[in-house]
């Protein structure tokens, strides 16, 4: 079976004998997103001080290890949990600055986050979206253009102190593309439940359970900061 999604296309998957299953993915998801959410607390409740290396501990050290678990799939197994507690810096370390900045935005962005991604489940279960080729194709290309457009904003920051103008800041443009990241962030579950289905249909190993794992988690993980990024812009426009 073929398949557009680029983890899946990366692969080649050779029914096993021990082949992967939805359910055994579900497990390895809760696992990871559990160890994330207790080192974000940890750094939350414990070591507030410590956020910003948190942060760029977290950022740094998910998008390297996200990056060898999707090119390099056999190490998907034991470089998860080590993934997971990078991905919790990264949500401990941006919860604390949020908090210290807005106040008050971190449960509900835990709830919009919780609420969305049920909805998505929801949504994608009952076939109101479908994970077609055409969407599957329009989410990554939004997605991939958006982390484009994300590390130019990194770069004018960190090289000029600026930001791209009206996107990143206050102002109903910056709401409104706030919202718009926030929607596309939840529209990529639909991309990893489709993940989980298609893997489990073409016999892929057990392992690559730990694939999917990591794939939900980082995109909750960019729904929750997403989510903390729009309270925090409709809070100071009160």
């Amino acid at each position: 079976m073929n398949s557009s999604n680029p983890i899946l296309t990366r692969s080649s998957v050779v029914p096993s004998s021990q082949p992967m299953t939805v359910n055994g993915a579900v497990s390895k998801s809760l696992t990871l997103v559990g160890v994330a959410a207790l080192t974000a607390v940890g750094i939350f409740a414990f070591a507030p001080g410590a956020a910003s290396l948190a942060a760029i501990t977290g950022m740094i050290g998910s998008l390297v290890l996200g990056l060898i678990i999707a090119f390099k799939q056999n190490m998907a197994k034991p470089l998860a949990l080590p993934f997971a507690i990078a991905e919790g810096l990264l949500m401990g370390g941006a919860s604390v600055i949020y908090s210290a900045a807005y106040g008050g935005v971190v449960l509900p962005a835990v709830a919009a986050t919780v609420v969305s991604a049920f909805t998505m489940l929801t949504l994608y279960k009952t076939g109101v979206i479908r994970a077609t080729e055409t969407f599957k194709s329009v989410i990554l290309s939004a997605t991939v253009a958006l982390m484009i457009l994300f590390l130019i904003q990194l770069v004018m920051r960190l090289a000029f102190g600026s930001s791209i103008p009206l996107l990143f800041g206050n102002g109903p443009i910056a709401t409104g593309f706030a919202a718009f990241v926030a929607i596309l962030a939840s529209l990529n579950l639909i991309l990893d439940f489709d993940l989980i289905e298609r893997a489990e249909e073409m016999g892929a190993p057990r392992d690559f359970e730990w694939v999917a794992g990591t794939a939900v988690l980082s995109t909750l993980v960019w729904m929750y900061i997403s989510f903390l990024r729009l309270l925090g812009i409709l809070q100071s426009s009160d």
